[in-house]
């Protein structure tokens, strides 16, 4: 168990502490690039997409509708650089609709 720390922190920071400790980044990861894609693409993406995964910066995103992948597939790095946006960080460097 870690040790006690007893200066006052802000609860983000000791999530921070938490999360960098526990060695969870990845999966942080993972989980903000969901949201971001969930936020960014609306409704009308959303209900066709079946899967979001991140692996190793690359964006795996399954879709339904294959006239929808293709006109995504047009604007590949415009909706990396969107997602990088949201997400305050280059953690996409690679988008795959599938």
């Amino acid at each position: 168990m870690a040790e006690r720390n007893n200066d006052h922190m802000a609860l983000g920071e000791a999530l921070g502490a938490f999360i960098k400790e526990n060695k969870l980044q990845k999966g942080m990861d993972k989980v903000d690039a969901r949201e971001a894609w969930t936020s960014l693409m609306g409704n009308g993406v959303n209900n066709y997409t079946t899967s979001v995964e991140l692996k190793n910066e690359t964006l795996y995103v399954s879709l339904s509708s294959s006239v929808l992948r293709e006109e995504l597939s047009l604007g590949k790095s415009k909706i990396i650089t969107m997602i990088n946006e949201e997400l305050g960080r280059e953690l996409v460097k690679k988008l795959v609709l599938r």
